[in-house]
């Protein structure tokens, strides 16, 4: 198998309206697609997609718990930023031999991070 790249991930929510203005207004993700499906762009290569797994028949098992790793130029700051729109982190940031990174969740408990290796490159 060859993979060029992973083109988005999705991520399935109960309440696609809630979810949107969370993505879009309090993370402040580029939205850049709707289509039933809001799609918000993740850096360069890949896009995010909110789904309602309740729209196409099937049922909202539970929220993703692993993380998907937000790169972000400082995760302090970044996490600084996002508290003081409501956002809940869990625990302390985490540092690491190879990286920062504060974990957190969206309205429906899926598991998000912000993240920066040590020796990541100047976006």
């Amino acid at each position: 198998m060859i993979v060029e790249r992973t083109d988005f991930v999705s991520v399935p929510v109960t309440d696609i309206a809630r979810s949107t203005v969370f993505y879009k207004e309090t993370l402040g993700l580029e939205q850049i697609g709707d289509g039933g499906f809001p799609e918000f762009q993740l850096g360069a290569n890949v896009s995010l997609y909110l789904v309602d797994p309740t729209s196409y028949g099937g049922e909202f098992t539970g929220p993703n718990s692993g993380s998907i790793a937000l790169r972000v130029p400082d995760v302090e700051a970044t996490r600084a930023e996002l508290e003081e729109r409501g956002v809940v982190f869990d625990g302390e940031t985490h540092e690491t031999p190879v990286c920062r990174m504060a974990f957190f969740r969206d309205l429906d408990g899926n598991v998000l991070m912000l993240h920066r290796r040590h020796d990541a490159a100047p976006a």
